[in-house]
């Protein structure tokens, strides 16, 4: 089935011409013989190899004679194509020797296009001199037309007025556009100087119409038609204008006139007029106010005039209902912003504030129902800025602080001189001494952070932060009224006359102070005292509690200087008449409320239990016996006893009193064994870990019988265990200062005794 050598040889030319058929060919033979041995692989195959060679050369049959019919149609096509390409060469070489022909005519004719051109001038000249004997009468009668137009302005017939004066204007504008067309720019001025007087009546006519819309609110109420007539003149100019400035190369003079924009200035202009300035004498007070109510009904009213009627008066085009709303709101704007300059009082900052943001989008302006839905300032910018907003409310805080302050002050000195007066604080329902400083001041603070609420909740917290910074500082001034109170008293105890009921007032106040603080928050969910304030509250209890504890101290203080003693020790009356004069300042503390009751009381037992301990601490008595040290031990018991059960009787818890260190010191000195004090003194100073030992080396010099050895030993075994004041410990002895003691004066190399 290969290929013969001279095959090889016969197709070699045809290959190099035709290297495609060649692929082909060589793509042919090896798809047939894939498909042979695809076929043929076996034996048995071979039988129906004469069937299909008849119907593979069928095939080919079909195909060639398929490519013969395909040959013979495309070589039918490239003959036709052959003989148009053949006709249309002839017909272009025809219209060329055509076109030469007229070249060569129209060289011939050259010299007769000289004589038309002449004739095409003259007729354009006979054109522009016709056209020119037609506006002839109409330029003689320019001068007369000015003088009807100006009788017609008179008159107030102003579309008629402007009818004429545009048929004048465009006279003038063709002329001076032909002028221009033929750069005649030197008789431009002659044109003008003619048609000098269209400026007058333009003037004339812009007058009357900005006076008219300058009218506009009331002329929509009482004469629309006059306000109509001047829209539709501003719109004809408009149009002219847009005409101009689209289709013509010369703009005449006074073009674009610009009308509709002018109509929009005067408009804004005839709003923003002599009631958006207000004199100096409304920057304050009543003044302000009825001129913000005066602005609020007329703005209302005059948008309610351009939303019913002015609407209906002006092309839709104009959104003249916008405009006036934005006016307004811009002229508003720009107009408190004049004010805001002023030095307004508090009262004027509010109002400013009130009517900025609350009243201006209520159903009382422009919330109004009759102004809804077409007016909708939502869109624009907030009539005051944030920053204004918050600016304006820091000098409103500056004014109520600087009021808040001045009314404290006079609540102040109001109190301060009630103390010094010849009668009792006044009581409540209950008999509690109270005076009416906590409802002033509170009643100051709550109405101001209440009126601040009416307008932001930023101006209510910043009002709610100065209430307390104010309240803390008055708290301060009125502690130091109290210590120059203090003072005066020191130095006569008869001034003031009752003075101890108006310390307990005070604290009554102070609670008072302190209970209605929380309620000034704005939160209801968050009634925390600032730490601040609360500590005010807390040093100005504890003033209080201890000139009250001074007073106390000042009548046991001549009483505790009789202890310790010989008489006292003997059985004396001493104890009882310090119960007799604690008794009385208790009944005194029962004027105040439960809880400053119990501190006083709790305050008052320290007080007493310190006394006595340092009374016995520091005029130490020294037992010269066991008898004597029983009978100190004795005393002790009964003193501490009787206190005990006095403080108990007026309501103090045992667990809360101190006069249990007396108790504990009492079985210090009456153990019998010395030896044991050691173990008798740890348990006392872990008790008691502000014991040091000054003190125990003062008891043990008490009790009269303790070795230097025993001593060495229990100081050592304090040194051993040093202790830590606990949280919430309240000291007793590091208060009590005992007198140090003398050493011995010792030689060098020496030995103390």
């Amino acid at each position: 089935m290969g290929m013969s050598a001279e095959d090889e040889r016969a197709a070699s030319p045809r290959d190099e011409e035709w290297p495609e058929a060649e692929k082909a060919e060589k793509l042919a033979r090896g798809a047939a013989l894939k498909w042979a041995s695809g076929v043929f692989y076996r034996p048995e195959k071979l039988e129906g190899l004469g069937h299909y060679r008849r119907r593979e050369t069928q095939r080919n049959s079909s195909i060639q004679s398929r490519l013969k019919s395909t040959v013979q149609s495309y070589l039918e096509g490239v003959s036709a194509g052959l003989e148009q390409l053949r006709s249309a060469a002839q017909e272009v070489q025809s219209v060329c020797q055509d076109l030469g022909a007229a070249r060569w005519a129209l060289l011939d004719s050259a010299d007769h296009f000289q004589g038309l051109q002449q004739m095409r001038k003259l007729m354009e000249e006979h054109v522009q001199l016709a056209s020119v004997v037609q506006v002839l009468p109409q330029i003689f009668s320019v001068h007369e037309v000015f003088s009807h137009i100006l009788q017609l302005l008179h008159g107030q017939h102003l579309l008629e007025a402007h009818v004429e004066l545009m048929m004048v204007e465009q006279l003038r504008d063709d002329i001076l556009s032909q002028l221009h067309l033929r750069g005649l720019s030197g008789a431009q001025a002659t044109v003008l100087s003619y048609f000098s007087g269209l400026q007058d009546l333009n003037e004339s006519l812009a007058k009357q119409l900005w006076d008219i819309v300058g009218s506009s609110l009331r002329l929509v109420r009482e004469d629309p038609v006059l306000f109509v007539t001047a829209v539709r003149i501003i719109e004809r100019e408009e149009k002219i204008d847009d005409t101009l400035l689209l289709e013509a190369t010369f703009l005449p003079p006074g073009r674009p006139k610009g009308w509709r924009q002018k109509f929009y200035q005067v408009l804004q202009d005839t709003i923003t007029g002599g009631r958006f300035h207000a004199p100096r004498t409304d920057a304050e007070g009543p003044g302000l106010a009825k001129h913000l109510a005066a602005l609020q009904k007329d703005i209302v009213s005059e948008l309610r005039v351009v939303k019913d009627l002015m609407v209906q008066c002006v092309p839709a085009h104009y959104n003249i209902l916008s405009v006036c709303t934005a006016t307004y709101h811009q002229a508003l704007t720009s107009h408190l912003q004049e004010i805001l300059r002023e030095d307004l009082d508090k009262q004027g900052l509010f109002l400013l504030l009130e009517w900025a943001l609350r009243v201006y989008h209520s159903p009382e302006m422009m919330g109004h129902p009759d102004l809804l839905p077409e007016v909708d300032v939502s869109a624009l910018d907030p009539l005051m800025s944030s920053e204004l907003v918050d600016q304006t409310e820091r000098r409103y805080v500056m004014k109520v602080k600087a009021s808040v302050f001045e009314w404290m002050q006079r609540t102040l000195e109001v109190e301060f001189k009630e103390w010094f007066r010849e009668e009792e604080p006044e009581t409540d329902h209950q008999g509690f001494f109270q005076s009416a400083l906590p409802a002033i001041v509170m009643q100051m603070l709550n109405e101001n952070i209440q009126v601040a609420s009416l307008i932001t909740d930023s101006l209510q917290q910043k009002i709610y932060n100065m209430a307390l910074e104010e309240l803390e500082a008055f708290l301060g001034r009125l502690r130091e009224a109290l210590v120059q109170c203090g003072k005066e008293h020191q130095q006569d105890r008869a001034v003031p006359k009752y003075y101890i009921p108006h310390l307990l007032a005070v604290l009554n106040n102070n609670l008072a102070l302190s209970n209605s603080v929380s309620s000034l928050h704005p939160d209801t969910a968050c009634r925390e005292v600032p730490g601040s304030l609360q500590a005010a509250l807390d040093r100005m209890q504890k003033k209080a509690t201890q000139l009250l504890l001074e007073e106390l101290l000042l009548d046991l203080q001549p009483l505790c200087l009789q202890l310790p003693s010989r008489k006292w020790l003997s059985g004396s009356q001493l104890v009882g008449s310090m119960c007799e004069v604690i008794d009385k300042y208790a009944k005194d503390f029962s004027r105040v409320r439960k809880p400053l009751f119990t501190l006083l009381l709790a305050e008052s037992e320290l007080l007493v239990a310190n006394q006595y301990l340092r009374a016995l601490l520091q005029r130490k008595m020294v037992c010269k016996s066991r008898e004597e040290r029983g009978q100190l031990c004795q005393r002790l018991l009964q003193d501490a006893t009787q206190l005990r059960e006095l403080f108990c009787g007026l309501g103090l818890d045992r667990g809360q009193q101190s006069l249990e260190a007396v108790f504990a010191l009492r079985e210090l000195i009456c153990l019998k064994d010395p030896a044991l004090l050691s173990l008798e003194v740890v348990g006392f100073i872990t008790k008691y870990p502000d014991v040091s030992d000054e003190h125990i080396s003062t008891l043990l010099d008490i009790r009269g019988d303790v070795s230097k050895e025993v001593r060495h030993v229990v100081l050592e075994m304090m040194a051993q265990h040093p202790q830590v004041l606990p949280e919430g410990y309240r000291p007793i002895f590091s208060t009590i200062l005992v007198p140090v003691q003398e050493l011995p004066f010792c030689l060098r190399k020496g030995k103390c005794a």
